[in-house]
């Protein structure tokens, strides 16, 4: 009897143990997931350094302090940039006066005017010709228009007209875009695009003049005057003949009667 209550207690005690061992024990947790990568540190400088040439440009951003304003943008905002660069050769066939008549402020301005605060990409572009103006960094009346036309992506501010012609850099958040030309702003450069500058006429180079003696020899020898000067001559000396010959002739006759 003794026997059977104390087993009885014992499978009682063990039964209690295992579910409070159970009901202690701590839920299992799901694994934490891994942060997202940051975004790969973008140099601004030195890619506009490799590809292009983009030196005019870049030459720009460093002396006017702007390329602080894109970096900062670039890889600390959630935004990220998009740029819009020229070639060399688009900054040389603007006129020199059409920059180098610009103040320090004004240059600054149209540097910043190549950049967008927001990353797009290509795709992005029809979404933008939607609207009717897309605020640049120089931000105020400083916008671009663009027009996706069948896949190229037309840009205008008002005073030039442009396109995208090739793609340097896009990944998120720094989008970089080739283009054709110089992008002038119309809050500087106002609505008229003065017509390109008509080429110089070519001097009329006058044929050397005759020397005067020889000039006057041959207006000599070939002026109708001086040969009827001499066909007279010639006639009166034969006119003067005949009448001698007729004279002697009749002295002669006198003579013999």
């Amino acid at each position: 009897m003794e026997f059977s209550t104390v087993f009885i207690i014992s499978n009682i005690m063990l039964l209690l143990s295992s579910a409070f061992a159970k009901t202690a024990s701590p839920p299992s947790l799901s694994p934490t997931p891994a942060p997202a990568p940051a975004p790969d540190f973008v140099n601004l400088t030195e890619l506009l350094s490799v590809a292009g040439p983009f030196h005019t440009f870049l030459g720009y951003l460093e002396s006017t302090k702007v390329i602080d304003t894109f970096q900062n943008q670039a890889n600390n905002t959630e935004e990220g940039i998009t740029i819009f660069v020229p070639k060399d050769t688009a900054f040389s066939s603007v006129k020199k006066s059409a920059l180098s008549n610009l103040t320090s402020d004004q240059i600054k301005q149209v540097i910043l005017f190549h950049a967008l605060p927001h990353f797009y990409s290509l795709a992005d572009f029809t979404k933008l010709s939607e609207t009717s103006s897309t605020p640049t960094f120089a931000g105020g009346d400083y916008t671009l228009n663009f027009t996706d036309n069948s896949g190229t992506v037309l840009i205008s501010s008002g005073w030039s007209k442009t396109k995208v012609s090739s793609a340097v850099h896009s990944t998120d958040p720094v989008a970089i875009y080739q283009v054709d030309k110089v992008l002038l702003p119309e809050a500087i450069f106002g609505t008229d695009i003065p017509p390109a500058p008509a080429p110089a006429p070519t001097p009329d180079i006058a044929p050397a003049a005759d020397s005067p003696t020889e000039h006057s020899a041959d207006t000599k020898a070939s002026s109708p005057s001086s040969s009827l000067d001499a066909s007279s001559s010639h006639k009166l000396i034969i006119s003067f003949g005949i009448w001698a010959n007729l004279v002697l002739a009749s002295f002669g006759v006198l003579v013999l009667f």
